[in-house]
């Protein structure tokens, strides 16, 4: 029954997308239309309005009718601001018009991102979610000069997880509006399909997403790009022969049965490119182990898979853009739970590198899957590692959800990441890997290694980050901690309440940059 409803899932995902509409020329049966337009505010005079070229022409073509409603209808529009109009065009009953901001700005030194594209993000997510409201089911959406961030703020603005659900909201289809920047809206469109992919993966109910229906989930999703795309789906019995010791020991308290997923793309025309190995914690169901978590909001456990989710939706994305790189994604999928074969608070395991690991919380458990991943990944002799974990509430203290917390050992790699984040407006933060830190793990009373830090929560983030340090001998390795991004509540404008997909999108341009820098 689980894997029916996953597999009804996806179809489903899969179904809309494949009616996403790209041409203004297809017909829809049954449509009520709507159209998104832009609007930035005029440099230097006071309520004054630019439109767009998209609105511009739209208002030529209702002769003026546009820019007169928007003057007589109150204030000029903010940015996020929006207005809607009905009944202006035989084409659209339904007009949404949303503030942009300024036209002036770009990327932001102290942001972090470029406003911009943010700006557009937010007011195509607004309007098409206004129409939506008004069970508008096809609209067209202006590009706003930058194609790509309309689109994903479309889309991303419109998700949302009711699969379960008797009622649904309104299913939409888009397409872009009088423009010719079909290529960058593809794009977006593609960037944020596979944050949505995270987004379900860590929205649905841990009895529906197991490690088997995670991973089945996933060779789905990859079943259309079989020709770039190997997918190992390893047992249990495998897992043991490779010694995976500090993997075994989290999983051992669940009946559902560990995967380590592995995924390669070959997208590189030379199929002997070193690849970037991305790494993602795939804890399906975190109750903290015999160090059981208090029961409020044990519920949102279900998405400490978020790394997992994120790193696989990349792969699935990157090989839909058809990307020139190699990426191999490797995915620890298990649960942990409490029972009589669980492991004990001060028990001692041995990872796949030989060292041993004193267990003294059982709720610290996602470095351990990881230590074990971390040590596989070394075989393939990869360019740069990056592994994504929801690992520790301390990195949600620091930065909250403003960033995602980068620990990296590589100067040029976190130059790539941060520039992959301006982009995306999906952020990162450079945070301290001291010997300070590493000497709070690495003072065990019975073994190599302790899984929690000598000060126990003083500077929970670095300490696990000083942990993973222990399992990486690469140049090039960085450690994502996406704790204090997993959900979200209204942070992010354009996306709705719930668990983000964050940082997926960030993922996919990282790999990008790569594989066009060569």
């Amino acid at each position: 029954m689980t894997m029916l409803l996953v597999r009804r899932t996806v179809q489903t995902a899969v179904r809309t997308k494949c009616c996403r509409s790209f041409s203004a020329s297809q017909t829809h049966l049954n449509e009520k239309k709507g159209l998104v337009l832009g609007v930035f505010e005029k440099e230097g005079e006071e309520g004054g309005l630019h439109l767009t070229e998209a609105a511009a022409g739209f208002d030529q073509n209702i002769s003026g009718k546009l820019s007169e409603l928007l003057k007589i209808s109150g204030p000029a529009l903010k940015k996020g601001k929006s207005r809607i109009f009905y009944g202006i065009h035989k084409d659209f009953p339904c007009v949404a018009v949303v503030g942009l901001g300024k036209t002036s700005e770009g990327v932001c030194g102290s942001e972090n991102w470029d406003t911009s594209k943010e700006n557009i993000r937010q007011a195509m997510s607004a309007g098409c979610r206004l129409l939506q409201d008004l069970e508008v089911n096809h609209m067209e959406v202006d590009g706003c000069g930058d194609a790509q961030s309309a689109a994903e703020g479309a889309a991303l603005g419109l998700f949302q997880y009711d699969e379960l659900k008797t009622k649904k909201k309104t299913k939409v289809t888009t397409q872009l509006h009088a423009s010719s920047d079909s290529t960058g809206w593809q794009k977006g469109v593609m960037y944020a399909d596979g944050q949505n992919l995270a987004r379900l993966l860590m929205e649905a109910p841990a009895n529906h997403i197991t490690p088997t229906a995670f991973a089945n989930t996933i060779e789905e999703r990859l079943a259309l790009h079989a020709e770039r795309v190997t997918i190992n789906k390893r047992s249990q019995a495998w897992i043991e022969q490779q010694q995976m010791g500090a993997f075994l020991s989290v999983s051992k308290g669940s009946e559902e049965p560990p995967v380590f997923l592995e995924l390669h793309y070959n997208g590189a025309p030379d199929s002997k490119q070193a690849p970037l190995l991305l790494v993602g914690k795939g804890i399906t169901f975190d109750s903290g182990g015999i160090s059981l978590k208090p029961s409020p909001s044990m519920d949102a456990m279900r998405a400490d898979m978020g790394g997992a989710a994120t790193v696989c939706a990349s792969i699935v994305t990157a090989a839909a853009l058809k990307l020139p790189v190699n990426i191999i994604g490797l995915a620890p999928l298990c649960e942990n739970m409490p029972s009589g074969k669980a492991t004990k608070p001060g028990d001692v395991v041995t990872a796949k590198n030989g060292k041993t690991i004193q267990v003294d919380n059982t709720d610290a458990e996602g470095r351990l899957v990881l230590a074990d991943a971390l040590c596989y990944g070394h075989t393939f002799n990869p360019r740069a590692i990056v592994n994504v974990a929801t690992l520790t509430g301390a990195i949600d203290v620091a930065l909250g959800s403003a960033a995602t917390g980068v620990f990296t050992n590589s100067d040029w790699l976190w130059e790539q990441l941060h520039k992959a984040s301006v982009v995306t407006g999906d952020r990162v933060w450079r945070m301290p890997l001291f010997q300070h830190y590493t000497r709070q793990v690495t003072d065990s009373q019975l073994a190599d290694l302790n899984n929690i830090g000598k000060y126990s929560r003083s500077g929970g983030a670095c300490t696990a980050a000083a942990f993973l340090r222990e399992f990486v001998t690469a140049p090039h390795w960085a450690h994502l901690d996406i704790a204090g991004v997993m959900s979200n509540k209204d942070e992010v404008p354009y996306l709705r309440k719930g668990m983000s997909g964050r940082p997926t999108r960030t993922l996919v341009e990282f790999a990008a940059g790569l594989a066009h820098s060569g």
